[in-house]
C-alpha cells in the first residue's frame, strides 16, 4: 500500500501510544514525573479552595466568645490554563520518496516527532520551577559581539542551537526589547551562547548585563511554577489567581528560608524544621545536580542513598535520591536539571497537582488527525502541545530554600 497521510496517521497511533510518550516525557524530569496529575481540567477555570484561618470566636469568658462574629478565612485560587506548542515538520519530498516503505518514513519522521515532544517536555519541566515569566536565563556582564555569557552557567540546559531569543530588563513584566537573535552554538561547559547578531536587539543599550532571556513568544506566558507559588520574596498585594496573598504571606505564599550562609546540609535541615513548625510534613526536596553533589560530599560516609520508583503508564522510572531525616519523617532529596542552582524546593507532594486538558504534553489530534498538510510549505506537520496549570492546595506547607 502506498504511504499516504491516512495510512501514516494509523502508523502514528500505533507508534506513539500514551505509555511511550509518558516514558519520553518523564524519564529525565523528576518533578514532572512525581507531581500528581489531573487530566480533565475542562471549563473556563478551576478554583482551589483553601482555609487559612479558623473562626476566632473563642475566649475564657463565655460572653466574650459568644459576642464575636468571626468566621473561617477561606480563599479561592482560581486557576486558568496556559498553553505551549511544538511542531514537527517533515518535507513532502521525504514523504513521497518513502511510498511503499512505511518503515523508512517512520524512521525519518520519528526523529522529528520525538524532537518536538522532547522540546515541549523540556519547556514544561523548566516552567514547573519558574515564576511564569517565561525567562530561561539571565545575561552576565560579558555581552559582546556574538558572545553571550549566562549569569548562571547551569541555565545552559535551557538553550539549544536554533532557538530564537528575546530580551527584557524585567523578568516577565514591562515589555521586550525589539528584535530577536538566534542561537548558533552552545558551550555547555562555560555557559556561553554564540548568537547570530546581538546588535539585532534595537534598544538603546542593546543586550545588557542582567537582561532576562526568553524564548521568543514565551514572555509572561508560561504556567505558574514553584517560584510563583513560593516566591523568593514575600508576595505583596498583587492578585495571584485572584487572591491577595499579603494577608498571610506564609499560608498563601509559602515559606522562605535563607540558608545561603549555612552548609548545605544545615540549610536543608533548617528548612525542614521551619516547615514542621507550620504543621507541614515535607517528603521530597528538589535541587540542582551541582547542589545534590555538594550535599552528597558534605554528608560523606553518613550519606544514605535511596531509589524512588515512579509509575508511568505500565512502566516504572527510577530516580536516585539522598535520604534526610526530619521531625515528621524522612525527606528524599532528588536532583533535577530544571531546578535553579541557587534554590532547593522542599515540598509536601500531596499538596501539588498538575491540572491539564488531556495528557501533558501530547500530540494534538482533536480532529482525529495526527498529521496535517502545511498550508505555506511543501511539508506536513505534527503538532505537540499542552493546556495546563500547576496548582497547590496548601502553599504554607512548602519551602523555597535559598542556597549560596
Amino acid at each position: 500500500m502506498a504511504l499516504d497521510l491516512t495510512s501514516f496517521a494509523s502508523a502514528l497511533k500505533v507508534h506513539y501510544t500514551s505509555d511511550r510518550i509518558e516514558n519520553m516525557v518523564y524519564r529525565n524530569n523528576p518533578l514532572l514525573a512525581m507531581v500528581s496529575k489531573m487530566e480533565d481540567f475542562g471549563g473556563k477555570n478551576l478554583p482551589i479552595t483553601i482555609i487559612t484561618g479558623n473562626p476566632q470566636n473563642r475566649s475564657a469568658a463565655f460572653a466574650t466568645a459568644q459576642a464575636r462574629t468571626t468566621s473561617s478565612v477561606i480563599k479561592d485560587f482560581v486557576l486558568t490554563r496556559n498553553h505551549d506548542y511544538s511542531v514537527a515538520a517533515i518535507d513532502n519530498e521525504t514523504l513521497e520518496a518513502s511510498k511503499g516503505d512505511a518503515n523508512a518514513f517512520m524512521e525519518a519522521a520519528t526523529t522529528e516527532i520525538d524532537g518536538a515532544i522532547n522540546s515541549a517536555t523540556r519547556s514544561l519541566a523548566v516552567s514547573l520551577y519558574r515564576s511564569g515569566s517565561g525567562s530561561v536565563g539571565q545575561c552576565n556582564a560579558s555581552v559582546t559581539g556574538t558572545s553571550l555569557q549566562l549569569k548562571n552557567a547551569e541555565d545552559v540546559t535551557n538553550f539549544e542551537v536554533g532557538q530564537e531569543l528575546a530580551f527584557s530588563t524585567a523578568d516577565g513584566t514591562g515589555s521586550l526589547k525589539a528584535g530577536t537573535v538566534t542561537v548558533v552554538a552552545v558551550n555547555r561547559d562555560t555557559g556561553e551562547l554564540t548568537v547570530d547578531a546581538l546588535t539585532a536587539i534595537a534598544a538603546a543599550a542593546g543586550v545588557a548585563a542582567d537582561d532576562y532571556i526568553f524564548n521568543e513568544g514565551d514572555h509572561a506566558s508560561k504556567i505558574k511554577g514553584l517560584l510563583a507559588w513560593l516566591p523568593s520574596t514575600a508576595p505583596g498585594a498583587t492578585a495571584f489567581f485572584t487572591v491577595d496573598r499579603s494577608s498571610d504571606v506564609t499560608r498563601l505564599g509559602g515559606i522562605r528560608y535563607d540558608g545561603s550562609a549555612l552548609p548545605i546540609e544545615e540549610a536543608l535541615i533548617g528548612g525542614i524544621h521551619r516547615a514542621a513548625r507550620e504543621g507541614a510534613s515535607p517528603d521530597v526536596c528538589f535541587m540542582s545536580f551541582s547542589k545534590w553533589d555538594e550535599l552528597a560530599k558534605a554528608l560523606g560516609s553518613k550519606v544514605q542513598y535511596i531509589e524512588e520508583a515512579v509509575k508511568t503508564g505500565q512502566a516504572f522510572i527510577n530516580f536516585r535520591g539522598i535520604l534526610i531525616n526530619g521531625p515528621k519523617g524522612p525527606v528524599k532529596v532528588i536532583a533535577d536539571q530544571n531546578c535553579p542552582s541557587d534554590r532547593a524546593f522542599l515540598l509536601q507532594m500531596d499538596t501539588w497537582k498538575l491540572y491539564s486538558l488531556g495528557k501533558c504534553p501530547r500530540i494534538l489530534d482533536s480532529d482525529g488527525l495526527k498529521m496535517l498538510r502545511q498550508s505555506t510549505a511543501d511539508a506536513v506537520e505534527v503538532r505537540v502541545g499542552y493546556y495546563a496549570q500547576l496548582g497547590c492546595k496548601a502553599p504554607g506547607y512548602n519551602v523555597n530554600i535559598k542556597l549560596d
